[in-house]
C-alpha cells in the first residue's frame, strides 16, 4: 500500500490558477474522493500526480519520496497508475493486449530475447499472461479476451482501462471520473470493483467521481475542490453537512446535499 501527501501545490497556466495552495494526504490502504463543481481543478490536480502537468510550486510524495523530480514514465516503477477521463485505449489491439501492456513496467527480458523469444523470455511473458488472466477475471472481462477493445461496449471498455490499470500491480491507483457515461448497473458494478481492488487487493485509491451517491457510499474521506482551492475536508458525513460545500454546489445552505 502508499500514503501520498500532497503539500502546498500551486500550479497556473499563463498567470490563471487552476491550483493554488493545495494541500492533503490519501492515507495507506484508504480510497478517498476528489470532488467539486467543473473545472474545479481534479484533474489538474492527477495530472500533476501523475507527472502529466509539472506544478509552479509545491510538493507531492508517496510513501515519503518526492515525485516532482521523477519523469512520468518512471513514476509507475514507484507502485503508481492511473485510469483517464476519456478513453485512453489501444483501440487496435485485443483486451489480453492492452492488459499486457500495464505489464510493461515489470518486464525484466531485453530486447534480443523479446526478439528470439526464447528460454527465459518465453517463461516471463508465460508469468505475465497469468498475472493478466487473474485480472480479467476479477474485472469480468472473459468474454472479452481476444476481442478489439475499441469494439467493445463503452462500459467494457471503461472495466478494461482499469484493469491495463491494476495489471502494472499499483500501490497507489488514480481513478478520474470511472463511472462517467455509465448506466446505473455499471456503475454498480464499477463501484464493486473499486472496493474490492482496495480491501482484496490492497491497492490504495485516489478518486476523481461526479456521481456524489458513489463517493458517499464508498469513500473513506473526500477532500473538496473549488477554483483551484481546497474547499474542506473530512469525512463524507463531515463534507455532506458542510455548508460551504453545499453552497459550492447548489447555491443555497438550506438545499439537501446533492440531492440525497
Amino acid at each position: 500500500m502508499a500514503e501520498l501527501r500532497v503539500d502546498n501545490l500551486t500550479l497556473t497556466f499563463k498567470g490563471i490558477a487552476a491550483l493554488l495552495d493545495v494541500g492533503f494526504t490519501v492515507a495507506s490502504g484508504s480510497i478517498v474522493s476528489l470532488i467539486g463543481p467543473n473545472g474545479a481543478g481534479k484533474t489538474s490536480m492527477l495530472n500533476c500526480i501523475s507527472g502529466r502537468y509539472r506544478p509552479d510550486c509545491g510538493s507531492i510524495t508517496l510513501n515519503g519520496r518526492e515525485l516532482l523530480s521523477i519523469p512520468a514514465h518512471r513514476r509507475t516503477n514507484l507502485g503508481l497508475s492511473r485510469t483517464f477521463q476519456n478513453i485512453a485505449l489501444f483501440k487496435g489491439l485485443s483486451v489480453l493486449d492492452n492488459l499486457m501492456v500495464g505489464r510493461h513496467r515489470l518486464l525484466r527480458y531485453g530486447l534480443l530475447a523479446s526478439l528470439l523469444y526464447f528460454g527465459p523470455a518465453r517463461r516471463e511473458e508465460d508469468r505475465h499472461r497469468r498475472r493478466v488472466e487473474d485480472v480479467i477475471d476479477f474485472l469480468g472481462l472473459s468474454p472479452y479476451r481476444h476481442q478489439v477493445a475499441g469494439r467493445l461496449p463503452y462500459g467494457v471498455q471503461k472495466r478494461v482501462e482499469l484493469g491495463r490499470a491494476l495489471a502494472a500491480e499499483p500501490a497507489l491507483i488514480l481513478l478520474d471520473e470511472p463511472m462517467a457515461g455509465m448506466n446505473l448497473e455499471e456503475t454498480e458494478d464499477m463501484a464493486r470493483y473499486i472496493l474490492d481492488i482496495n480491501e482484496e487487493w490492497g491497492v490504495t485509491v485516489l478518486l476523481v467521481e461526479h456521481d456524489m451517491g458513489v463517493v458517499m457510499d464508498i469513500s473513506d474521506s473526500v477532500v473538496v475542490l473549488d477554483f483551484g482551492s481546497v474547499l474542506a475536508q473530512g469525512t463524507p458525513e463531515e463534507v455532506q453537512k458542510n455548508p460551504e460545500v453545499v453552497r459550492a454546489y447548489l447555491g443555497d445552505e438550506d438545499s439537501q446535499f446533492l440531492g440525497r
